[in-house]
């Protein structure tokens, strides 16, 4: 699956939830994200991504692991992205290292997760607080098969960004690992 998606800084997180739960309720769910790469930043360089991510909300706990492929497009940072569930962290942890991957990065973030239908997809948006970067975004995504939907779905995302009260101005392409790595530089 190719996830289809916008960034954007939100500046008015009270509004956005707002229009947001015009869509349907959201839950609140707690992300504790640990990125991996190796040891010569072989990941990186790619732009891939080798994710572990605890999913904490007030009802239970889950774990899910994510790889994430280079980049399909260079305005929106669109990636492939394989996801799957786990059941054992910890195994997971032990088999990424003795594939020689280690964590280079974990940080946490305080999400609403909404999904819900417009333009006739599905869509999932997830409202972002990072108490590290003291800064709230939203992500909207809809998931696609071929990357020749690509441009007509990032069309109907930023429709319904707009929708939404997100400028084109408020878009970013800037990861959160980029944005915590120069955070924690600065001191």
């Amino acid at each position: 699956m190719i996830e289809a998606e916008l960034k954007a800084h939100v500046h008015g997180p009270q509004d956005v939830i707002r229009h947001l739960e015009q869509y349907g309720p959201g839950h609140v769910e707690t992300y504790h994200d640990t990125y991996y790469d190796d040891a010569a930043g072989t990941l990186t360089a790619r732009d891939a991504e080798l994710r572990t991510r605890t999913v904490s909300s007030p009802h239970d706990t889950r774990f899910v692991l994510t790889y994430k492929g280079a980049a399909i497009d260079q305005v929106s940072g669109s990636k492939p992205e394989h996801e799957t569930r786990v059941t054992d962290p910890d195994a997971v942890h032990a088999m990424l290292t003795g594939l020689g991957y280690h964590p280079v990065i974990d940080f946490e973030k305080r999400c609403r997760n909404y999904e819900f239908d417009a333009r006739g997809r599905k869509m999932q948006a997830t409202l972002a607080f990072l108490p590290e970067l003291d800064e709230t975004f939203l992500e909207l995504e809809t998931l696609i098969q071929d990357r020749d939907e690509l441009r007509i779905a990032l069309d109907d995302v930023r429709a319904v960004l707009h929708d939404l009260g997100i400028k084109d101005a408020d878009l970013t392409k800037q990861r959160y690992t980029e944005a915590v790595t120069a955070r924690r530089a600065r001191g």
